[in-house]
């Protein structure tokens, strides 16, 4: 009795780190594509780089372009845009390479670090808003 409580306690043990560690990966996704991908502009807290590239800390244009959000990170964006009251006109590339559940991870990272606290996206929200997002063709 004693050795399958035993063994019953290992196997569940076992499980538990995997399971554990597979959701730690997951969570740290988005933190992974941030670094990847947006970091070396945008800065590693966020802050932008003067008045060349918009912060991402506290920026009002999160919560004001959310449904854009999807788009402009898989194609990018041209021409100006307004975030905390200061205008950036700096083109930003796009990550065509990502795919829904990566932007996803990475919005939801970004919508709720750096000081932000805004609502996180769902899979289905991120598709239904990149449907109708074409590639910008220059």
């Amino acid at each position: 009795m004693r050795k399958n409580r035993w063994r019953t306690s290992a196997l569940g043990l076992l499980l538990l780190t995997t399971l554990t560690q597979c959701f730690t990966d997951k969570q740290n996704e988005g933190q992974r594509l941030y670094a990847a991908n947006c970091q070396s502009c945008h800065m590693e807290d966020g802050s932008g780089l003067r008045s060349l590239i918009p912060p991402l800390a506290g920026a009002d244009y999160l919560q004001q372009h959310r449904q854009q959000l999807p788009c402009l990170t898989r194609h990018g964006i041209e021409g100006p845009m307004v975030v905390n009251g200061i205008e950036y006109n700096r083109a930003m590339p796009g990550a065509e390479q990502l795919g829904t559940d990566e932007i996803t991870n990475l919005l939801n990272y970004i919508q709720t670090n750096f000081g932000n606290s805004n609502p996180r996206y769902t899979m289905q929200e991120v598709e239904q808003l990149l449907e109708p997002c074409p590639p910008h063709h220059n």
